[in-house]
């Protein structure tokens, strides 16, 4: 099923639905464990979709692909880089990313995003897939300029606008069967199946499950293909998925000032 959260082209209430056949059939309850139908569809053209869910928290892991598979490891890191991003930074589908003035270069990363449907804490690789709720596509948005130089990264990753997510959520995916995408401008720059993955995804929501309780809400983004490009102002970036669907977002820059 495809979840998704949007609001009607009349008004500014926010509201939930499942992508059906038919259109969008608006539910209302918890996602995760009671919601109901409320029985109305609206159409396509109705519907302006938003991220599909307001995270509980977002982690992203960096450096998680490689080229080819004969440049994988045998092993992957013993402990790998994790990240926070800030809950301010998520935006929808067709939303601006904005550029604050002061920053010279953001560049996108288009990644499978994991949502986590239930409390998850010491868990077993063998048993993640049981605690996923479903996938979406995110855009790791990232100013490098904002890299601390002892290696942080939370900062240049957290600007307003920096988590583009969307457009829904499909609990049925196989995440192994996918491939990320992404187009600059219309042409293509990222494409790879998820196997290129270092720290492939039961691996990693199992290490942090050890670390950290996960919950209903949280978002694991599981790194970007090689070929991700900067941006400039006016540009579009496509990032899609074949089964979830494709996360559209221009860039426009502010004249807000942030001092490095």
């Amino acid at each position: 099923m495809k979840f998704g959260r949007f609001t009607l082209n009349s008004d500014n209430e926010i509201k939930q639905g499942v992508l059906t056949s038919d259109g969008v059939a608006e539910i209302s309850g918890d996602i995760y464990s009671d919601w109901f139908y409320l029985g109305q569809t609206f159409s396509s053209e109705e519907v302006e979709w938003l991220a599909p869910i307001v995270p509980n928290q977002i982690i992203g892991i960096g450096a998680n692909y490689v080229a080819d598979k004969k440049d994988l490891p045998e092993e992957g890191p013993e402990m790998p880089v994790f990240f926070f991003k800030s809950l301010s930074s998520v935006i929808g589908p067709e939303r601006d990313i904005v550029i604050p003035e002061t920053i010279e270069e953001v560049k996108f990363e288009s990644e499978l995003a994991v949502v986590i449907g239930k409390e998850a804490k010491d868990i077993e690789e063998k048993d993640v897939l049981d605690y996923v709720f479903g996938y979406t596509i995110g855009n790791d948005v990232t100013a490098p300029q904002f890299f601390h130089k002892d290696g942080h990264w939370t900062l240049g990753k957290s600007f307003d606008t920096f988590t583009p997510l969307g457009p829904v959520i499909e609990t049925n995916f196989d995440p192994a069967q996918a491939r990320i995408q992404a187009f600059h401008n219309g042409t293509k720059k990222q494409d790879s199946p998820t196997y290129l993955m270092i720290v492939p995804i039961k691996r990693m929501i199992s290490y942090l499950s050890k670390v950290m309780t996960l919950k209903a809400g949280d978002v694991i983004l599981t790194g970007s293909p090689v070929g991700a490009e900067f941006l400039s102002e006016h540009d579009e970036v496509e990032c899609k998925i074949k089964g979830i669907g494709s996360l559209e977002n221009r860039v426009i820059r502010s004249k807000r000032k942030v001092n490095v």
